[in-house]
């Protein structure tokens, strides 16, 4: 029995709204507000350095050259966590504040700097209209990884583990007076990143190299008192944030758990497809983690591994985009999260979408 022409159209517009209720946000969040340093930076450095006739080796190849093709102002050789976010939500990447077209706000911002740190800021977004207020109420927000190069200026720069750890109780109240703001201001649902395992990066095996063979982890390789470190941090960063959700019980509180994230492929590399190690950079060119810390991975006289997705480090001190995208996994579709976000928004699907606009 055929049906008729109203039912017919009747039934197309209902797919339709189905399709593209679906595809926009998965019934979860209409839009991403991301803050915090290189690990979300999708482009804002970019543009800022390009306002001040200023250049930076991110912005060169080989940096996106795995997925966009081109350097886009990540600093990775493709997508990072907060693109596969995007992805899974079926929401567009979320483009870079400066430069960006504010009518498209409704879309996401990204507010994250590469380089960008914790203390000296202080946190600044819109004001809290009603229309603002229900914007962020609806949007899933992503408070950094921040706090990071706090402790990677100085520590590079030579200061003792001991000096920058007494750093952490004045990073993580500056996290913590962000996280109150962004409440204040109708924020619903808020994922404050905890730090990676640094002890495992590249770039400060390099600078440690001949440490005593009692500083490093037998299972990994790491560097154990870095590790400690970035664990002290977390352990202070989750405690006040247990705080935060006991005193705002109508607001989603979730700590991305990105240093037991990562571990995983610290301790089992073979297991998650990183064939070539995960302690030795991709792109670089010297030394024993093929990293100079000095010299950025864009110089022309580095070299670039012919399969990055069999790496975790691409530059010394940012991951590969298949290193991110087993964190993303891990967090916001695995057990990496507490509570587990896929409780909150528990039908994830990856989208596929043409990205060539960032």
């Amino acid at each position: 029995m055929s049906l008729s022409s109203s039912s017919c159209w009747l039934f197309f517009l209902i797919i339709i709204f189905h399709l593209v209720s679906t595809s926009a946000n998965n019934g979860c969040y209409t839009s991403i507000i991301s803050f915090g340093d290189s690990l979300a930076d999708t482009g804002n450095l970019k543009q800022l350095a390009s306002i001040y006739h200023r250049s930076f080796p991110y912005f060169r190849p080989p940096y996106g050259e795995t997925f966009f093709g081109r350097p886009t102002g990540r600093c990775s050789n493709g997508r990072l966590i907060i693109d596969f976010l995007a992805e899974s939500l079926g929401l567009p990447l979320v483009p870079p504040y400066v430069g960006g077209d504010t009518r498209r706000m409704d879309d996401g911002v990204n507010y994250a700097v590469a380089g960008a740190t914790a203390l000296g800021s202080r946190f600044t977004f819109a004001s809290a209209e009603t229309s603002c207020k229900d914007f962020i109420g609806r949007s899933l927000i992503l408070v950094g990884e921040i706090g990071g190069n706090d402790y990677n200026h100085p520590l590079i720069l030579g200061k003792s583990i001991e000096e920058v750890e007494s750093y952490v109780p004045f990073v993580v109240s500056t996290i913590v007076l962000a996280i109150n703001d962004l409440i204040n201001l109708g924020a619903k649902t808020l994922v404050i990143p905890g730090n990676l395992p640094i002890g495992c990066s590249a770039a400060y095996l390099t600078i440690y190299y001949g440490s005593d063979i009692k500083e490093y982890d037998n299972t990994t390789g790491c560097l154990i008192r870095l590790n400690k470190f970035a664990e002290y941090h977390n352990e202070l960063l989750q405690r006040e944030l247990n705080r935060i959700q006991d005193i705002n019980p109508n607001v989603h509180i979730i700590y991305a758990d990105y240093y037991n994230a990562a571990m995983q492929f610290y301790v089992s590399p073979s297991k998650y497809g990183f064939k070539n190690g995960v302690l030795k950079a991709c792109c670089g060119g010297e030394g024993p983690f093929n990293c100079n810390p000095s010299v950025a991975c864009a110089n022309p006289s580095y070299m670039v591994c012919a399969q990055p997705d069999t790496y975790a480090n691409w530059d010394g001190m940012h991951l590969t985009e298949a290193a991110y995208k087993l964190i993303y996994k891990s967090v916001f579709e695995g057990s990496c999260s507490i509570p587990r976000f896929n409780s909150l928004c528990p039908s994830l699907t990856l989208h596929k979408r043409d990205y060539g606009a960032f």
